[in-house]
């Protein structure tokens, strides 16, 4: 094999595995640990370079773990999408068997780095695996439900930050969750509602009505309204040692009128383009919280 060969199968490899982990969501969920680790930290609990890389390694091991599994486990229905059928399962570029090799080899070194931070973060990463392969995944064939399960793992990597840099789960932790845990519902319905018709071709059921109708869009309205709340939480004063002051509040405030007009534009018009505005909006605004959140802490 010449250097260009070479060249060539590194590169594919690289593709596959950034394919098959879903790097860019990796990534986003990664983001969102690390901010909840630069809130954590503390005088009681000081800042290490050494636990921000191993939460960020070993947090991209358990996200990429749960999503090899999920496509292994959906490998047939990924086929029937377009959106999917490109995939390296359903494409036939890796195998199941080395799929299931990876994602378990990816499993045990982000439990095991994320234990070397410790215990609680890597019980936390342990059930987020487990709720995303073996809840999650199969419940998305059976029942709208699986959106509001599927939100609990999706809902820990902000908190987990605030566990591995304070080693404790308390208020502080419990609101991080409760943010990222509402802001999944308007963010998975709105992808839900515009992907419905690929969705519809592999038997998922996304959207709490299973159908793009006035009731949907209706709790798409009334999450975002909850979002909002749990993202005033720490201006309360009710969040133990997360506080914001009454500034980043009125800018937090903004920013979930801004995700709720969006929310509102899709009960009003009932289309798939105010849906994907709506879930770029939700991605913006959920990666804008966090660094507002973190602004906050340092610079009043």
């Amino acid at each position: 094999m010449n250097a260009t060969e070479n060249q060539v199968s590194i590169k594919s490899l690289i593709a596959d595995f950034t394919a098959i982990t879903k790097a860019r969501l990796a990534l986003s969920v990664v983001f969102s640990s690390v901010a909840g680790y630069l809130l954590g930290f503390s005088a009681e609990h000081p800042f290490s370079w050494l636990t921000l890389f191993l939460l960020t390694i070993g947090g991209y091991c358990m996200v990429g773990a749960s999503n090899v599994f999920n496509q292994i486990i959906e490998k047939d229905l990924d086929a029937l999408m377009n959106r999917t059928k490109n995939r390296p399962l359903p494409s036939g570029k890796i195998s199941v068997r080395n799929a299931f090799a990876l994602g378990a080899a990816l499993t045990v070194a982000g439990i095991a780095i994320l234990y070397s931070i410790n215990p609680k973060t890597a019980m936390f990463g342990a059930i987020s695996i487990f709720l995303y392969t073996s809840v999650y995944t199969p419940l998305k064939r059976m029942t709208p439900l699986s959106v509001f399960v599927g939100a609990f793992p999706g809902a820990i990597p902000f908190m987990l930050g605030w566990v591995a840099a304070t080693n404790n789960f308390g208020i502080e932790a419990g609101t991080l969750f409760l943010v990222q845990f509402f802001w999944q519902f308007p963010h998975f319905w709105a992808i839900g509602w515009f992907l419905y018709e690929d969705y519809e071709k592999a038997g998922f059921f996304m959207l709490p009505t299973s159908r793009k109708d006035k009731k949907t869009a209706l709790q798409v309205i009334l999450y975002t309204v909850w979002l909002i709340i749990a993202s005033l939480l720490p201006a309360t004063g009710f969040t133990g040692e997360l506080h914001i002051n009454l500034i980043s509040a009125v800018v937090v405030l903004l920013l979930g009128l801004w995700m709720l007009a969006s929310a509102v534009k899709l009960y009003r018009d009932m289309d798939a383009k105010a849906a994907r505005k709506l879930m770029i909006v939700s991605v913006s605004y959920i990666s804008l919280l966090q660094v507002i959140y973190v602004l906050d802490k340092f610079i009043f």
